[in-house]
């Protein structure tokens, strides 16, 4: 039985890679004009809702919002959640309008193709460099005052354990 839980991952991981990646391929002139200025960034961020969306789909993933407060359109937010999922990304973007930019660590950047996008696009955090963590708050201040929000996963990345309860 246990044979058959490691192939069912082994399939589900490759089924969700290449969801990753077409779209991005199918887009990818239009993700490169997006990133070409700092200005187009609410254009990639349009397109990076319609990749999450894609991505969630594909996976059978349906979501439900309950809100219990609405974010005002256009109003700078500093969004923070768990990682306890690879696909916690995806349902950032799929339930957010407001665009943001993630606070993400920069061993993703590696990353072929996605990371790319990666490092022209979120604020790169080295974990292990304490002025690289300082400058995070310079480059989130500066991201704030072009009207956009911040998402950060404070706890840093997806557990291997799955036992494991996150704060």
């Amino acid at each position: 039985m246990k044979g058959l839980k490691i192939v069912f991952w082994v399939l589900w991981r490759i089924w969700f890679y290449i969801l990753m990646i077409i779209p991005i391929v199918l887009m990818f002139p239009f993700l490169l004009l997006s990133i070409l200025t700092e200005s187009g960034y609410p254009y990639f961020f349009k397109m990076a809702r319609i990749w999450a969306k894609f991505v969630l789909f594909g996976m059978g993933f349906y979501y439900k919002i309950d809100k219990t407060q609405e974010m005002e359109y256009q109003k700078s937010y500093m969004i923070v959640a768990n990682h306890t999922s690879m696909t916690d990304i995806m349902l950032m973007l799929a339930l957010t309008r407001n665009p943001f930019v993630f606070v993400g660590k920069k061993e993703l950047s590696k990353i072929p193709l996605f990371g790319f996008f990666y490092k022209r696009t979120c604020i790169l955090v080295d974990r292990s460099s304490s002025k690289s963590r300082m400058e995070v708050f310079n480059r989130a201040q500066k991201r704030i005052n072009q009207g956009l929000s911040i998402c950060i996963f404070p706890e840093g990345g997806v557990p291997d354990d799955e036992s494991i309860l996150l704060d």
